[in-house]
């Protein structure tokens, strides 16, 4: 891949142009006529995105859903208070796409959930928002691309900095040339999270349906202390559920990059050693041929931090060395400095000079307006289900290298798997268990 130049930016804007697509209509919607919304999985994301669907004029939250009945309360309290309506309680997700009234579904489950949740909402006729990162696996993530285009379904995956009005201008000026030709670009996430719990296993509580919870992935014996973005089975890991933003936000600043031709992985759990799968440390090198795309991550670092609420909505910019959730980018003219979730950017010449900045503001808001704007229009939404699954596939690509011991991998974008490494392939799809399977003919 030669370097990101003004030129190949112009020929993808136009590409992407053309690739337009208007899906048709699934129920008519008049100008005043409500979205009915459901909602599936209420643990602190997804009842976040209840209450707040459930402000907006134009939408109703018809259901909500969750296997565990005592996240009901909370969650009920906040939807009913905000529209001004009762809403059905299901512990069965089903219910939902059983619903012709429902039009879309609203799927902030965690990770394992993600891809059969979407499946099977597309196949019910249901326009769907999923969080990210959107797929549990790279054979999933595409799985749930055919099924939103074979039943010409609007997929909105929760990657907001998208829809954020900085962030097009950050676009405008890379595309502009006045950074000239990037070769690198650097995506920082470091957190500080806490060592896991040493305890028993221990009975399912009254009122959870843990084997609906464990779904798709196997139904390992119910231990709380064990938190569930630490184990393979049902995550992708708390780095990529959280980096995600930024490498897809990376992508987007520089044309939407889709496959690189390889990838390698240095780290693993290095200092939160408490029986945790997936790693505490994660540095990942993305060859695009002339473009670097580098990820440095950790989970043991308390001198970087995520931009301060205060910051992100407010004319002033991140404290950038010590900023957790930044993007760099690098070019032959110029360099900028991106936050994530708001904070904004600034762009320096080969003098070090600030040449451009623009504050920021978060971009949830503007993702929603999106995705209900969409599910009226049938245009395809700013985080179309595509763009969710190039970006899933570089954690997974990362996870990947990691499992085989920090392999070197090259990848075929035409057959989506690893051309030198035959255990790697074996990690690109997960075995699934009955009922809950992710069928090859979606």
């Amino acid at each position: 891949m030669k370097s990101i130049n003004r030129r190949q930016f112009m020929k993808g804007s136009i590409a992407s142009a053309a690739a337009f697509t208007v899906f048709p209509q699934g129920k008519a919607h008049g100008a005043n006529e409500k979205v009915i919304m459901g909602v599936m999985g209420l643990g602190g994301r997804g009842t976040y995105l209840a209450e707040t669907f459930a402000m907006r004029p134009d939408v109703e939250i018809a259901y909500l859903s969750d296997t565990n009945t005592r996240r009901f309360a909370r969650a009920r309290e906040a939807v009913e208070e905000a529209q001004g309506k009762r809403t059905k309680l299901v512990q069965d997700f089903r219910k939902i796409l059983d619903d012709p009234n429902v039009d879309c579904l609203v799927n902030a489950t965690p990770d394992h959930w993600h891809g059969l949740g979407t499946i099977m909402a597309c196949q019910a006729g249901k326009d769907v928002y999923v969080e990210k990162p959107m797929s549990h696996n790279i054979w999933e993530g595409r799985k749930m691309i055919e099924a939103a285009r074979k039943y010409k379904r609007v997929v909105q995956v929760g990657m907001q900095t998208r829809s954020s009005a900085y962030s097009k201008k950050a676009k405008q000026y890379i595309e502009s040339g006045k950074m000239g030709d990037i070769y690198l670009v650097r995506v920082f996430n470091m957190m500080q999270h806490s060592m896991m719990r040493n305890a028993p296993t221990q009975p399912v509580p009254e009122g959870f349906d843990y084997d609906m919870w464990c779904g798709p992935a196997p139904k390992l014996p119910y231990n709380p202390s064990r938190s569930w973005l630490n184990q393979w089975e049902y995550s992708c890991g708390p780095i990529p559920g959280d980096a995600i933003h930024q490498l897809d936000i990376a992508r987007y600043l520089l044309g939407d990059m889709p496959y690189p031709k390889s990838v390698s992985h240095a780290g693993g759990v290095n200092a939160l050693r408490d029986g945790r799968e997936t790693p505490d440390t994660q540095f990942a090198t993305f060859d695009y041929g002339r473009l670097t795309l580098l990820l440095e991550s950790a989970l043991w670092t308390p001198y970087m931090k995520k931009t301060p609420s205060n910051i992100r909505d407010s004319d002033s910019f991140p404290n950038w060395p010590f900023s957790s959730t930044k993007v760099e980018i690098l070019g032959t003219k110029g360099f900028m400095h991106f936050s994530r979730h708001g904070g904004g950017w600034q762009a320096f010449d080969s003098d070090c000079e600030l040449m451009r900045s623009e504050f920021g503001r978060q971009g949830d808001k503007e993702h929603k307006d999106n995705f209900i704007d969409c599910i009226r229009t049938r245009k395809k939404p700013n985080a179309d289900v595509e763009m969710g699954h190039q970006s899933a596939l570089l954690c997974h690509m990362a996870n990947i290298s990691y499992r085989v011991g920090n392999k070197q991998l090259e990848f075929d974008p035409q057959t989506e798997s690893f051309t030198n490494c035959d255990q790697a392939n074996q990690y690109l799809k997960r075995k699934y268990r009955e009922p809950w399977v992710v069928p090859d003919k979606v």
